[in-house]
């Protein structure tokens, strides 16, 4: 039986009354199905470790909520933070491998036009140039040159992989050292790094394994999309509950 967030909310408090909240926060099966599904035992919460790499609330989020729910299965991951144009790589324990600019997308938005996996990239609009948001399962494999590259999304064509310094005219490697967000919206959707953090952070982390990609969205919340939950929060919220039954 599952029962709505206010009576969720009803239930603790009278537990925290009766001085039994510590005994359901150790029996997981004696809470709401909706509460427990989501709810961080006190001292047990599992963080991602950022090694003092400066991030956005939402890499934060999305980083602590996979290590915590271990919704990437035990394999490396991958956060894309869009709006800062970042990209954050992790070890499958939820350790920082390395962070570093990133070019993305130049159009805005968080879906893929259906079928642009298969179109000439001439043929591609400049509001049709989106990095798709969403969980993906990655896996390192070969570009049209043959050379490597981090699968993203294969059926849309979306990749991590060095910059392309091709075409003069786009700037990359300049917009790569830029410290301007927007200045690093140029692609037609994959996700540039430089050669470095490709060869010494991306290629290691996910040679002979899969794994995770989370590429954060532009027009809603990121909870909204992976149905994640604040580790920080419930832990502090529990936290708090524990010393007012203590009391």
């Amino acid at each position: 039986m599952l029962f709505s967030g206010s009576k969720t909310r009803s239930m603790i408090q009278a537990l925290v009354g009766q001085g039994l909240l510590a005994l359901v926060l150790s029996s997981p099966g004696l809470l709401p199905a909706a509460h427990a599904a989501s709810a961080t035992p006190l001292g047990a919460a599992k963080l991602a470790d950022l090694r003092g790499e400066r991030a956005s609330p939402d890499v934060r989020h999305i980083a602590d909520w996979a290590v915590d729910s271990g919704d990437p299965g035990g394999l490396p991951f991958v956060i894309v933070d869009k709006k800062d144009s970042r990209v954050f790589v992790f070890d499958a324990a939820g350790q920082l491998r390395g962070a570093s600019p990133a070019l993305v997308g130049a159009a805005h938005g968080d879906d893929s036009v259906p079928g642009i996996g298969q179109r000439a990239i001439a043929s591609i609009q400049p509001q049709e140039r989106t990095t798709p948001a969403g969980r993906f399962s990655a896996v390192m494999g070969f570009g049209p040159k043959g050379e490597d590259i981090l699968w993203v999304d294969y059926d849309s064509a979306v990749a991590l992989h060095r910059v392309v310094t091709h075409n003069p005219q786009e700037r990359r490697l300049q917009r790569l050292a830029s410290k301007v967000a927007a200045e690093r919206r140029i692609t037609y959707g994959c996700i540039n790094v430089p050669v470095s953090f490709y060869d010494d952070v991306v290629r290691p982390t996910f040679s002979g394994t899969r794994g995770i990609v989370y590429i954060l969205p532009e027009s809603r919340p990121a909870q909204e999309l992976f149905g994640s939950y604040d580790v920080r929060h419930q832990v502090s919220h529990a936290s708090g509950m524990t010393q007012v039954s203590a009391h």
